[in-house]
């Protein structure tokens, strides 16, 4: 019996640690976009360097000429790329800085494109760089074909996923103010909230007039709270499928909150009618909230 119970302890927690492994890749990766506003009409390479002299890792073989190209590049798309450019852009790296890309990560690997890809717009690049060895710091390296090189000052990344902007023609960067970012999605949680709640408050025969108080006092204490961290939360870990085991129970308290506010506060109508009220609004507003969440961190995103 005992042996038996020991083997089953010792399968579950086999397959506990294995799904564990599964999902440690799942979700969400950072992601930095640099756009490049009156971009250089020849051929350039454009790269991100972080601190750090780039070493090999030991799974790397540096004599056989590994860099970080074979991380973003097939072979074939490698022997394309100028090699004349691709030296002197790695031979402008200063030092205590690498190229992540042109030279690597040395560990974690990332993934970044050297030449950027056309927007459509005209003088707009945009170049992605992105998994998780993109670094928190970091510096933006860009060489042109004719020979002309600039190295912009230190950035750093403060959120999940993100944009910076570099001015060739003035040789500026400009990193968005993050604080916007939350802001936005502050609001783009709070207000739909507040307006499928409102509208449920009517359907339910409440006067307007008589509960707008407790309700705008109610919803701008609790899903104003939540909206504030719902943002915090989206803006720095984006969002995924897991989001919904930290969202939901703290929607269920939310509910049962307001239920119970609204059964001491609005008037006009039974407290079983009020209880009831709370419940559905806030069934209806978390699953709407739930539902574009996550297209509303993607639009902020491709904003900041």
């Amino acid at each position: 019996m005992k042996q038996g119970l020991r083997i089953w302890l010792l399968t579950t927690l086999t397959i506990t640690l294995l799904s564990v492994s599964a999902l440690a890749d799942t979700g969400p990766k950072p992601l930095l976009t640099v756009r490049v506003e009156n971009a250089p009409e020849e051929l350039y390479y454009l790269d991100l360097l972080a601190e750090g002299t780039y070493e090999a890792s030991p799974a790397e073989d540096a004599e056989s000429g590994y860099s970080g190209i074979d991380w973003n590049y097939s072979p074939e798309e490698a022997a394309a790329l100028d090699q004349d450019l691709l030296a002197a852009l790695r031979a402008a790296v200063p030092d205590g800085w690498h190229a992540c890309t042109a030279e690597g990560t040395g560990g974690a690997p990332m993934w970044g494109e050297l030449g950027g890809h056309d927007t459509g717009l005209q003088g707009v690049r945009l170049h992605t760089f992105g998994y998780v060895g993109l670094p928190d710091t970091y510096r933006i390296l860009i060489a042109t074909e004719s020979g002309d090189i600039h190295l912009f000052p230190p950035c750093s990344r403060t959120v999940l996923q993100s944009s910076v902007t570099v001015d060739w023609g003035s040789r500026s960067v400009q990193v968005p103010p993050v604080w916007m970012s939350y802001v936005l999605q502050t609001l783009c949680t709070l207000l739909p909230t507040l307006a499928i709640e409102g509208l449920v408050l009517l359907l339910f025969g409440f006067s307007w007039k008589k509960a707008r108080r407790p309700f705008l006092l109610t919803n701008l204490v609790t899903q104003g709270a939540l909206a504030v961290c719902t943002s915090v939360f989206t803006i720095q870990n984006g969002v995924s499928w897991w989001s919904l085991f930290l969202f939901v129970p703290i929607e269920i308290i939310i509910a049962l909150v307001e239920s119970g506010l609204y059964v001491r506060f609005l008037t006009g109508q039974s407290r079983r009618r009020a209880f009831a009220y709370g419940l559905t609004a806030n069934v209806c507003s978390a699953v709407l909230g739930l539902s574009i969440l996550e297209p509303v961190w993607h639009s902020i995103v491709s904003i900041f």
